[in-house]
């Protein structure tokens, strides 16, 4: 009896809308959302992906022989990878945890600390280290300091 009742109430709409939600096995808001969504996810996504690389200004990493280094700028660009590369972009003036070192010696100073960007300057910020940069004194000899810079006048 109170089966009959609540059949009674619906109207044939709901109904009909019921029964095709059940006869699909899917909730009819969600067809609808994947129709609609597909075509608009996957275009934005692009868009996305394309803005980010276009308002990127790092270039993709070349060989020592491309750059054509010297030995000397060949050893400091692998002293650069094992200790520089983790805070700093060698070809792009955005950083990491440190600036970007692209045209380092080129500006008259350093981004950060506004001295002189000469190699006096930057040999001292490397060997005593500088705000959140550590000290590198113990563990580059002078001459791995001057293979590194030999290699930072290159970008």
């Amino acid at each position: 009896m109170i089966v009959k009742r609540l059949a009674a109430r619906r109207t044939p709409a709901r109904k009909g809308m019921q029964s095709n939600s059940v006869q699909s096995g899917k909730n009819s808001s969600a067809g609808r959302w994947k129709r609609r969504g597909s075509g608009f996810f996957f275009p934005s996504l692009i868009l996305a992906t394309l803005a980010l690389f276009a308002t990127c200004d790092v270039e993709s990493r070349k060989s020592d022989a491309e750059l054509g280094l010297t030995p000397q700028q060949s050893v400091g660009r692998k002293i650069y990878d094992a200790h520089c590369d983790r805070c700093h972009e060698p070809y792009s003036t955005k950083g990491k945890k440190g600036p970007g070192l692209k045209g380092v010696f080129k500006n008259k100073y350093l981004s950060l600390s506004g001295l002189p960007a000469n190699d006096e300057r930057v040999t001292d910020i490397i060997r005593l280290g500088r705000n959140e940069m550590p000290a590198y004194t113990q563990t580059l000899s002078p001459q791995d300091i001057q293979d590194l810079l030999a290699y930072l006048h290159t970008l």
